[in-house]
């Protein structure tokens, strides 16, 4: 018998390989695709957490030392001491005039007051080593936060000597003038009310309570809209010494 002859093997046509390749340079772009929206995506969320997380800690921090303002107050004192850079004059410093007679708070109450102000507050309090200025100031879209000791007979809202204490504590911040970062409530005869309605009771030395909203855009815009993305958040810090 004669031996059968093996079938020559058949391959792939030009064409075939032509269709297996395009179609997987069609896949291979599907998938790359996916992974940049993906990535754009997660550096989208990546800023806003971020924006969030600061505006939040500059937030706290803010309540914080509003609610401490005001110690030592005047009234634990049977005798002053000789040195005023020892106790409390007020909770929130004021200038212009300071520490003379304060001026009203909100253009209702007068508005004589530059700080504290829209943008610009003035703590005073015992922060464990003597009486300090904490001052809060929106310079441009920077919110600067200083500590400078308290100097009996100065005015708090002038330059420190020391440029390093002014550090910058919240960047980005997008409040504008109709949209302002603190706004102030004042104790008076009737009640707690907006200090720029409290009249002659719209004193910095009667201020309760301080609600603040901070509006802060991400450091860049977003990949996908190729605009920036804006986180608000508010707090409101209540003083929890009453005795000034």
């Amino acid at each position: 018998m004669r031996a059968a002859m093996p079938r020559p093997e058949r391959g792939f046509t030009v064409i075939e390989l032509m269709i297996a390749t395009a179609i997987f340079l069609v896949i291979c772009g599907a998938m790359f695709g996916l992974l940049q929206l993906s990535q754009q995506k997660y550096s989208s969320e990546t800023q806003v957490s971020g924006a969030f997380q600061e505006t939040r800690l500059a937030i706290d921090q803010i309540v914080r030392d509003f609610n401490v303002s005001g110690y030592p107050s005047q009234t634990i004192f049977s005798q002053l001491p000789g040195n005023a850079a020892q106790y409390v004059t007020s909770p929130v410093a004021w200038s212009p005039n300071y520490p003379g007679n304060p001026c009203l708070v909100g253009t209702a109450g007068g508005g004589t007051c530059a700080t504290p102000g829209d943008f610009d507050l003035i703590l005073e309090t015992d922060l464990g080593n003597g009486v300090s200025w904490i001052r809060y100031q929106l310079i441009g879209n920077i919110l600067f936060r200083s500590v400078v000791p308290k100097t009996a007979g100065t005015d708090p809202a002038a330059p420190p000597v020391d440029p390093t204490v002014v550090v910058p504590f919240l960047t980005n911040v997008m409040n504008s003038p109709t949209q302002p970062i603190f706004k102030f409530t004042c104790d008076t005869p009737t009640g707690p009310q907006p200090c720029p309605a409290a009249g002659a009771n719209g004193l910095p030395n009667r201020i309760r309570d301080v609600d603040i909203l901070l509006i802060v855009m991400t450091r860049q815009p977003d990949l996908q809209t190729g605009k920036p993305k804006v986180v608000e958040l508010q707090g409101r810090g209540h003083r929890l010494n009453p005795s000034n």
